[in-house]
């Protein structure tokens, strides 16, 4: 039986080689669930060209998609008083980890065996630091599992790069929250 996993996916240009990597050992279903961007116009484009992507790539497992609710004050909230923290900083660890501890509770809930993001394809991104947050999310649940990774390695970043040319996705230049966008 194919293991499932709940990947939680902050845009398709990232999800795009982690979903071509992982199709070969999991049944993917894509959680795109993102406070943090909080212009709903660029949230939107985003969604529709994750769909887009999941509907023209091809998988040797399934791959589903399911939107997370779009909720940017649960994303204000969690980071109020880190307004001015720089980037990659405190302020990015507590959205990584309302991030994740939204995807765990939907993975949990639906029964996934895993859970994991797409967030650390990024050369932005702590790989290590997402992976502590997300493993320590996963100790608050008997049967589910993170799945610790760091796709930017072995060319990852790269091949993400040349999926994103390749199926043409739009690729934005900051993570999606006002204090990035600066």
């Amino acid at each position: 039986m194919v293991p499932r996993l709940l990947l939680h996916s902050c845009c398709a240009p990232c999800s795009s080689y982690v979903l071509e990597y992982l199709s070969r050992y999991f049944q993917i279903t894509v959680f795109f669930y993102n406070p943090n961007i909080t212009d709903e116009e660029e949230y939107r484009r985003r969604v529709e060209e994750q769909t887009r992507l999941i509907s023209i790539m091809e998988f040797q497992h399934p791959v589903s998609f399911v939107e997370g609710k779009y909720e940017p004050e649960r994303f204000f909230e969690v980071t109020k008083g880190l307004e001015k923290a720089p980037e990659g900083g405190k302020r990015c660890k507590k959205c990584f980890e309302l991030r994740l501890s939204e995807a765990a509770k939907i993975a949990d809930k639906a029964g996934f065996d895993y859970f994991a993001t797409t967030l650390t394809v990024s050369p932005q991104k702590d790989a290590k630091a997402i992976n502590k947050i997300g493993e320590e999310i996963a100790e608050q649940y008997e049967v589910l599992e993170y799945l610790p990774s760091d796709f930017k390695k072995k060319n990852g970043y790269k091949r993400s790069v040349e999926l994103s040319t390749w199926y043409e996705l739009y690729r934005q230049d900051y993570c999606g929250c006002v204090y990035s966008k600066k």
